[in-house]
């Protein structure tokens, strides 16, 4: 793949980025101190914190940007699910996003994503907007055709595809195609990691919680060594991205920016890119 790229499509994905925070106590501060009102903002679902703690940084944040909060299936009790949602609209709150989570399902929790999305259509769809998620690689508990046939039953009741995290952008392309070929025609937004300290990354896993941390580990268990390879840049991929994105057929609808909660450097890095755009744009039109 080439690593030309039009800027005017990487422009349209660094205004548009979302930012991936995780719920913990201090969070809802930086996001308030480094993040322009307005911004899309989508808070995680923790098991060891409980979903409170996901609507405790929802509220925190709905007056000032897009919040789009984690409803992890396997955390929400059936029964709770009409007050969640009432609180959730009285928020202002319009788009959730809805993955299966890492909590084990019990006879009064929803089993899985397809399950608690089919509810959702029942009560009326209640949200504008429905996320599911999408795996470019392959998931380390989940089989690539379990996760494909996953996609497809879930495409009805939702709106929009986040990608998992994923390093390299030949096999994002690719999966895209595959993802077009079968039909389904959801904008898609492309997981990146931030340009996070891999130190900073692991202290993070342990502050989830100790269940989190090891599942986090599990599930992300090249993500470090990834993040840390000379080889991988962000800055890198991105542009790269940017040039899939120029692609009609594949429907990139932006970037999901993975912050791990380094808020002040990702976003320090997406004023930077920007900045350099438009350097770059000034410089094409000349005097």
């Amino acid at each position: 793949m080439s690593n030309r790229y039009p800027s005017a499509s990487l422009e349209w994905l660094l205004e548009r980025a979302r930012l991936e925070i995780l719920p913990t106590a201090s969070v809802a501060e930086q996001v308030h101190a480094h993040v322009e009102p307005g911004r899309t903002v989508t808070v995680t679902a923790s098991p060891a914190k409980g979903l409170e703690a996901t609507l405790a940084v929802t509220e925190q944040l709905a007056d000032r940007y897009h919040v789009v909060p984690h409803l992890a299936a396997r955390m929400i009790q059936r029964d709770h699910l009409p007050g969640l949602v009432e609180h959730l609209q009285g928020l202002g709150v319009t788009e959730v996003f809805v993955p299966g989570g890492d909590a084990v399902p019990t006879e009064t929790t929803f089993t899985n994503a397809l399950d608690l999305l089919v509810e959702l259509e029942q009560m009326g769809r209640p949200f504008e907007r429905v996320g599911i998620t999408g795996y470019p690689e392959s998931h380390p508990g989940i089989d690539d055709d379990v996760i494909v046939q996953s996609m497809w039953d879930k495409r009805r009741y939702a709106t929009d595809i986040v990608s998992n995290m994923t390093f390299d952008d030949e096999q994002v392309g690719q999966w895209l195609e595959r993802v077009r070929r079968r039909g389904i025609e959801h904008p898609v937004w492309v997981g990146v990691p931030g340009p996070v300290d891999p130190a900073k990354l692991l202290r993070m896993a342990s502050m989830i919680g100790v269940g989190d941390s090891v599942r986090f580990l599990r599930k992300q268990r090249g993500v470090f060594a990834r993040i840390a390879l000379p080889g991988f840049s962000t800055t890198r991929f991105v542009r790269r991205i940017a040039a899939l994105a120029g692609t009609q057929r594949l429907n990139i609808g932006g970037l999901h920016l993975y912050s791990f909660n380094q808020i002040e450097k990702t976003e320090a890095w997406r004023r930077e890119q920007l900045g350099a755009v438009a350097r770059l744009r000034d410089r094409s039109v000349g005097p």
